[in-house]
């Protein structure tokens, strides 16, 4: 009797994956081994179609169920990547098709995907871009809402609640977090951050986007809302704000630094050391209201035992910040919009790197600069696996001389960021912000629509007096493309 690997194989050979996924989702758990799990995955990966994102995911929670085992192996790093690879997640798949080369040298399936991921991250071409991901999902929401309002309103079902919701949303994002809510005829639908400042653009763009025939029913919001009466369960136990010691340990002008006991993380400590941050974030985001807790929070210390001196509680802290002149407006915008100005010194060394020549900028987005700066990509991976791309454009300064200089290469930089937005769509960019050097001027945007900004600049530029203009993705492993040179030969092909 012929072997079931071997019927794999022959299986591979027919392209019959579904009678390979059918045979080993019939053996007994037991007997499903990390060969035959990660011959399933593959199974999955090859009857997955274009946009098909469930198959590949399962092919992934396949594989690393079982890294310990293969994880060297160049099948198991090819067909992880491989999934990656078609759920527009370039940045992880190119690490695994490279731990796969290295495997397998001079793989020729390999290197040719390698090549590619290598082109995608340099210029991204997503099969659903997030703004087509946004539409998608308000038009698939708008179809199923009423129902999702009937399960909520009669409180029933509260796990089909769940699942439905979390599928309507996972059509524009690959990860979110979020909360609901009703009161009466009002629904709640909360898009949480979790403290991250990125991710706070794509969620508030989503937002914004949503269709007004909703608003009747519904208020989509980012970030937790403050609540008066704050409190988690824990172990079957109810723990408030009121439990919660906070001191105020150093205030700047417009944010603190806090302290923090509770007695009740004592016996959690240190073996559940993350548990305890995630629950003191969330009673902190329900104290305040996430984004102000994000605005004026600069850093919160875990005290082992209580201060002898007086502090005061967690439920009391939004009256004793609004008495120190801070601002606990909840809106977004004052995180989006706010930028940060920096400097910086060339070095001999950084002269040679692209941006290297950066003297002066200003941002809305510090970590996607700060993270660029050290080579660093999760920020810049996480937009990007739903869609979203965050580089800069690039032109040489040498054409802007005389006494207004300066002023001419901000407005430059502004006419710029206005003409593009206007050809591509305000939807389809966020700017958020842009840096002088010594040889060139550097344009930051978040793009919804990639293809459609890169379109639009090339359009503009062909109109602007520099004698030529790239652009970057915020990864120091890849290079710049070309959208208008003096040398008509170089311009680079975008589409």
């Amino acid at each position: 009797m012929m072997k079931l690997q071997e019927q794999i194989e022959l299986w591979n050979e027919t392209d019959q994956y579904e009678a390979i996924i059918e045979a080993i989702e019939a053996l007994p758990e037991a007997e499903q081994t990390p060969e035959l799990i990660s011959e399933l995955a593959r199974a999955y990966n090859n009857t997955a179609e274009l946009g098909d994102t469930q198959k590949y995911e399962k092919a992934i929670a396949l594989l690393k169920s079982v890294e310990e085992e293969l994880g060297e192996e160049h099948s198991w790093n090819f067909r992880i990547a491989y999934a990656y690879y078609y759920l527009d997640q370039e940045g992880p798949a190119l690490t695994y098709f490279e731990r796969a080369l290295d495997a397998r040298p001079k793989d020729e399936d390999t290197l040719a995907f390698i090549e590619d991921c290598r082109k995608r991250l340099a210029l991204p071409r997503f099969e659903r871009p997030f703004k087509q991901r946004v539409q998608e999902c308000w038009n698939q929401f708008e179809k199923e809402e009423q129902v999702l309002r009937v399960r909520m309103r009669n409180r029933l079902e509260s796990e089909v609640i769940v699942d439905q919701t979390h599928r309507l949303l996972h059509t524009a994002f690959t990860n979110i977090a979020y909360e609901m809510g009703c009161a009466q005829d009002h629904y709640d639908l909360i898009l949480t951050p979790e403290g991250n400042r990125v991710s706070l653009f794509a969620l508030d763009y989503f937002c914004r986007q949503m269709p007004d025939r909703l608003k009747k029913w519904w208020h989509v919001m980012a970030g937790r809302q403050p609540s008066r009466q704050t409190s988690l369960r824990i172990a079957g136990q109810e723990l408030s704000a009121e439990e919660v010691q906070v001191w105020i340990e150093e205030q700047g002008e417009k944010s603190v630094k806090l302290a923090v006991h509770c007695a009740s993380f004592d016996a959690l400590m240190p073996e559940n050391e993350n548990q305890v941050w995630w629950m003191l974030s969330i009673l902190i985001d329900q104290t305040l209201g996430e984004i102000a807790a994000m605005a004026v929070i600069d850093d919160v210390t875990l005290l082992a035992q209580p201060r002898q001196e007086g502090g005061l509680s967690l439920a009391q802290l939004p009256d004793q910040l609004v008495d120190l002149g801070l601002d606990l407006n909840r809106d977004p915008a004052r995180i989006l919009e706010g930028y940060t100005a920096y400097r910086m010194e060339p070095t001999e060394a950084s002269l040679e790197q692209v941006r290297g020549d950066v003297t002066v900028g200003v941002t809305c987005c510090p970590a996607l600069i700060q993270q660029y700066l050290r080579g660093m990509t999760q920020a810049v991976d996480d937009l990007h696996q739903d869609g979203i791309a965050a580089g800069y454009f690039y032109y040489p300064l040498d054409c802007f001389t005389g006494e207004d200089r300066a002023k001419a290469m901000l407005d430059f930089r502004d006419a710029l960021a206005e003409k593009i937005s206007e050809q591509a769509g305000t939807d389809t960019v966020t700017w958020i912000g842009g840096a002088s050097g010594l040889n060139c001027g550097y344009l930051d945007f978040i793009a919804w629509d990639i293809q459609a900004v890169m379109d639009s600049a090339v359009k503009v530029f062909a109109q602007q007096p520099v004698a030529w203009a790239a652009f970057q993705t915020f990864r120091t492993s890849v290079g710049g493309i070309l959208l208008k040179s003096d040398e008509e030969s170089l311009q680079t092909e975008i589409k």
